[in-house]
């Protein structure tokens, strides 16, 4: 059996990535920070047009009729970036629009922005949307709403409170389709977690071959190579359960809640982790707003609580495993 990904995932991992790092910088979230959230990229409309958004819609309906492993190759790479909006909206829309073809046309043509609502949390991708989905008891509902956007600790995400509008029921007696979306976009995170730990984990080890301390590269010295060693291994024990996790969502639905809930909690921890160690390694340049290194903290200290935080994660990740025991 082979756990890797195929020559055609890879090369849409290519593709994906040239295209996302010629529409995101961090200059523009740094703009972001400022008040300015124009600029960040791809935005909406360039996400669309490039085919990404809308890979697990159907073909019937504009999309791709891909799979969550193919939109999860994409998510890494999106990740590593920091760019926005997230693909997780898209992938929790699709699922919750599945059999309303024209909002589903809407999705994946871009002439409806979407956001998700959980309630208690704020929503991602809430700025800028122009129709909210949420759970009514046991129904899917979507409908208009108004934004309150506190200032973000990561303007990438688009976070707001929303207070919803007019609502129109999407599908009755839906809770399983909203929990299997809600699993689904934990998978789509886990994988974006997955892209931020690794570039900063690159971005530390490229600093540490190149900072020179006492005669010696930094990178030489235990405390640092034992802290990124440590990322490494965080690193790479999170692509394998992002891997599971999104096989699960195409292949083997029973064990979809389980993978999705321990890919989201470890993303919580190992993202943390990477951010923190690529602040540590950069020394005193690290802990200040010239670098970049703050930017992907950001991005792991707000995904930590999105979809439920670490905790809850492994709570559902112990109740699953025993439910199976």
């Amino acid at each position: 059996m082979n756990f890797d990904l195929d020559d055609q995932q890879r090369d849409l991992a290519a593709a994906a990535g040239d295209f996302l790092r010629s529409v995101t910088s961090t200059d523009t979230i740094r703009a972001a920070l400022d008040g300015d959230h124009s600029a960040l990229g791809p935005g909406r409309e360039q996400l669309v047009q490039s085919g990404f958004a809308a890979i697990t819609v159907p073909d019937a309906a504009g999309g791709g009729g891909g799979s969550v492993l193919d939109l999860a190759v994409v998510a890494e790479q999106a990740g590593r970036v920091l760019s926005s909006p997230s693909l997780v909206t898209y992938a929790r829309a699709a699922v919750l629009l599945d059999g309303d073809d024209a909002r589903l046309s809407a999705l994946a043509d871009g002439s409806t922005a979407f956001a998700v609502l959980d309630a208690g949390e704020p929503t991602l991708d809430a700025v800028g949307a122009s129709s909210f989905l949420a759970l009514d008891g046991d129904d899917i509902v979507v409908g208009t709403g108004t934004v309150q956007t506190p200032d973000p600790i990561d303007p990438t995400r688009g976070l707001g409170r929303v207070t919803l509008g007019d609502t129109e029921v999407v599908a009755s007696g839906a809770r399983d389709r909203w929990e299997r979306a809600t699993a689904i976009g934990r998978v789509i995170l886990a994988a974006e977690g997955l892209g931020t730990a690794s570039r900063a984990l690159e971005i530390g080890v490229e600093y540490a071959k190149d900072r020179v301390a006492f005669g010696r590269a930094i990178g030489s010295y235990q405390a640092v190579k034992h802290a990124l060693v440590d990322v490494y291994v965080a690193v790479e024990q999170l692509r394998s359960l992002v891997w599971w996790a999104a096989w699960a969502a195409d292949a083997s639905p029973d064990e979809l809640p389980l993978a999705s809930a321990a890919a989201k909690a470890f993303a919580a921890t190992a993202a943390q982790q990477a951010t923190e160690t690529l602040i540590q390694v950069h020394g005193g340049i690290g802990f200040t707003w010239d670098h970049d290194a703050h930017l992907y903290w950001r991005r792991a200290k707000v995904d930590r609580f999105l979809l439920g935080d670490e905790t809850t994660a492994y709570d559902d990740v112990a109740r699953e495993a025993l439910a199976g025991a």
